[in-house]
């Protein structure tokens, strides 16, 4: 809440003008709509409605991100490949949430370091596409670019984009981090709690081989007890949304001028990250999310150069300020011990510190015979290992994890401890995008990373 006696600063014209430039750049991903000025009011009404996250909030993650930079804390970035609007019930939120903070737990005793929580999110509504078109026999319709653009349904009607979308994508982010609001700070998140849905995991016979931790953490949360930590802390989580920052027609309405300091911030989410797609130096997302104030991502590929990565530092961190930049890399099991090396040993030359985060799921897609799109989680494991054996080589720090989970049984990723087979793939395939880790392969996934972690050097 803003001090009524504290003055209340307006935006530099330059500044607001610069928050228009993308417009006379070039831009890629973005939809055709139908009646431009239909889009025009929907911004509108977006621009008038209250900011979903605040400044403050905002400034309090970059601080957090800095740390984790420094190898003082560790980033757990997890949700939806592309969430829905029917996607947005209680149970499915709660079922997220509750993934993530069991992650976090295991994670948190791994690294011996705090993990800062982040989610897909409350606004990962877009998804850029490969081809702007889809056909299907002797019909071709426009792609499905997530549900604030359009519908999944292939119909002319459904796969027509609906500004109408937009606000609606607004209200159901809000009601998202309303959700998540009461979760994470109502007693759900109580570390005891979070800690019981692990012991049962792990006794999982399936999970043996993660018992001992299991067992470790159980040990350590009963020493606390005993010597009288404050629990009522413990209740408590700090929990930040994120985005791909893809839709302008979304994120310069959503984007406000800050009456403490003037500078611009983007109220759609704590933390934006910009795609493998859309991080041309000289194009309209870079543009545009240099001028605002939130911590950006950047995804890089395996034919990122160190030259491309330090231009994308001048660009979108010139001050080289501490949690302002995260590269989120996303290489491939095959690639990753290859393409990262050079990466990591040029920027010890840069005078920069950016937070090194893993994707290790959208280089490892496969398309199964039968035509499911998925992913094998042995891969996804074999990603985080070269992304930490590069780190440890480098002597850098491996900062995060960015995974795309849902808290729900699905059965869209091979592998894991459950064995999901191509003939399972069908019984509970519901991404209407990518294939996500279900809860007990994200759970999975949360030992190995500590596993990782607990060899990383420390700080």
């Amino acid at each position: 809440m803003v001090d009524a006696t504290e003055p209340v600063i307006s935006a530099d014209p330059a500044v607001l003008a610069g928050l228009d430039h993308w417009r006379t750049l070039p831009i890629k991903q973005q939809p055709e709509w139908p009646d431009p000025a239909a889009v025009a009011a929907a911004s509108a009404e977006l621009a008038s409605m209250p900011p979903l996250v605040f400044a403050g909030e905002v400034d309090q993650l970059r601080e957090r991100l800095a740390r984790a930079a420094r190898g003082e804390a560790f980033l757990l970035q997890g949700g939806d490949c592309a969430e829905t609007f029917a996607g947005a019930t209680a149970d499915q939120i709660r079922n997220r949430v509750k993934t993530i903070l069991q992650m976090a737990v295991v994670l948190t005793y791994g690294a011996s370091m705090p993990v800062i929580k982040m989610g897909r999110m409350a606004g990962q509504f877009a998804k850029p596409r490969s081809s702007d078109t889809e056909t299907r026999g002797d019909v071709t319709l426009p792609a499905y670019r997530g549900d604030i653009v359009n519908g999944y349904d292939f119909t002319p009607e459904s796969r027509q984009a609906d500004p109408a979308r937009l606000v609606k994508g607004y209200h159901t982010s809000a009601a998202t981090l309303n959700l998540i609001r009461a979760f994470t700070q109502g007693g759900f998140a109580d570390l005891r709690m979070v800690h019981s849905w692990n012991k049962g995991f792990a006794s999982n016979p399936a999970n043996q081989r993660y018992e001992g931790l299991a067992s470790e953490i159980d040990r350590a949360i009963r020493f606390m007890e005993a010597a009288g930590a404050d629990f009522d802390e413990l209740k408590r989580v700090e929990f930040y949304s994120s985005h791909e920052g893809l839709l302008m027609d979304y994120e310069r309405p959503m984007t406000r001028i800050d009456s403490r300091t003037g500078t611009p911030y983007n109220t759609s989410a704590h933390f934006l990250w910009i795609g493998e797609r859309t991080r041309d130096l000289d194009g309209a997302h870079v543009d545009f999310f240099r001028r605002i104030r939130n911590p950006i991502g950047v995804k890089l590929g395996p034919t990122t150069t160190p030259e491309t990565m330090e231009r994308l530092i001048d660009v979108l961190d010139p001050d080289r300020e501490p949690g302002r930049l995260t590269f989120i890399t996303r290489m491939g099991a095959g690639k990753i011990r290859d393409a990262l090396p050079p990466l990591l040993e040029a920027i010890q030359r840069f005078d920069a510190t950016p937070l090194w985060v893993t994707d290790p799921m959208h280089g490892n897609g496969l398309t199964t015979p039968t035509g499911y799109k998925t992913r094998r989680f042995d891969d996804v494991v074999d990603e985080v290992k070269g992304f930490f054996e590069a780190h440890r080589e480098a002597g850098t720090h491996p900062g995060g994890i960015h995974v795309e989970l849902t808290g729900d049984d699905v059965t869209e990723c091979l592998g894991g401890s459950e064995m999901i087979d191509e003939a399972t793939l069908a019984t509970r395939y519901e991404s209407l995008c990518d294939p996500r880790l279900n809860h007990m392969q994200s759970l999975e996934l949360s030992f190995l990373v500590a596993e990782e972690l607990s060899r990383a050097p420390r700080a």
